[in-house]
């Protein structure tokens, strides 16, 4: 009988309980995938706590998690492009990344339409520790805001696993970098991977460092941070700058005053949502074969910060809202 790590009501990290599950064959449509790596995400926290992303009361027990790679054990009924034993990732199952969770377990069954198949070249490892994080940095370059050689961008939690990737991708492109650190450990880890300018948001206020550094301001802020950060992040900008809001680690961003952004330089506010830039099965393919070559060009060094056993998942949590390390956390079942 496979393991998995369920909540049976919204709290802390100590709600999480390491229990036998049961696992019925897939259904029509379904894989059954062995997870080898399983990402633990903010979005992961979010629910565990029944905060904002939840449209409603859940119905527990729940297993967390929606981030994975794994190697496909079973197919259902009509599943006739996977092959059994081969390799495979996923990132939501058919809609946004935080909803329909289960991916905290030894196996589960999803549809074989939300799985990515894995090349040769990229680990389980790697493939569990970027794919929501990598395509997230995808979206954020590919569809809001791609920066030129000569641009100096903003990068809050540039330590985070989604950071990380978005110095390496910018420095790529011929961009300056300056980011916001909560650590000295964690600003050391960031410039190995190329940031030009670590500021450690703790000791300074980020705005007045960002203007010490660029005056004019930034072509743009990059922020995954939300609440604690977005609106002060529209001090940092320079005149038709943009302010990509792509995730709330310290919760949602205040309600913004439109006539702000034209006080302040007619700036530009976007917030992508993950689940449509890899709605078409044609971008799918498109952008993580992009990713995937990024990595093996060496061009996208992804950073793992620490792997726990399965079962000491309420201590990776711990160690996610801590902050304690840079890059993403894995489970290993």
């Amino acid at each position: 009988m496979p393991k998995a790590i369920r909540i049976h009501r919204n709290g802390g990290p100590e709600v999480l309980s390491f229990e036998d599950m049961q696992l019925p064959p897939p259904g029509a449509g379904e894989v059954r995938i062995r997870h080898t790596a399983i990402a633990v995400n903010y979005s992961d926290v979010n629910v565990r706590q029944g905060g904002f992303y939840i449209a409603g009361p859940l119905d527990f027990p729940v297993i967390l998690g929606n981030e994975a790679a794994g190697v496909v054990e079973q197919l259902g009924a009509g599943v006739e492009d996977v092959p059994v034993g081969g390799r495979a990732a996923y990132v939501g199952v058919g809609g946004p990344f935080y909803e329909n969770t289960g991916a905290y377990a030894e196996a589960r069954n999803l549809p074989a339409s939300s799985l990515f198949k894995l090349p040769g070249k990229i680990s389980d490892e790697q493939a569990a520790a970027m794919m929501l994080k990598g395509l997230t940095a995808s979206m954020v370059i590919n569809r809001n805001f791609r920066p030129a050689a000569g641009d100096t961008v903003l990068i809050h939690a540039a330590a985070s696993g989604v950071g990380l990737l978005l110095i390496q991708w910018c420095k790529h492109l011929g961009a300056t970098v300056i980011g916001t650190v909560g650590s000295a450990e964690k600003a050391d880890t960031a410039r190995n991977l190329g940031l030009d300018h670590a500021i450690l948001y703790r000791e300074v206020d980020f705005v007045a460092a960002v203007r010490d550094i660029a005056p004019d301001g930034v072509a743009a802020v990059f922020d995954g941070v939300g609440r604690d950060t977005f609106a002060k992040s529209i001090h940092c900008t320079r005149r038709y700058g943009m302010l990509v809001n792509y995730g709330n680690a310290s919760g949602h961003p205040e309600p913004l005053d439109l006539l702000l952004l034209a006080k302040h330089g007619s700036l530009s506010v976007t917030r992508p949502a993950f689940s449509d830039h890899i709605r078409d099965p044609a971008d799918r393919k498109r952008y993580s074969d992009e990713l995937y070559d990024l990595v093996d060009q060496g061009v996208l060094k992804v950073e793992i910060g620490k792997r726990y056993p399965l079962s000491e998942a309420a201590q990776a949590h711990r160690d996610l809202e801590g902050r304690r390390y840079a890059g993403s956390l894995l489970l290993i079942p």
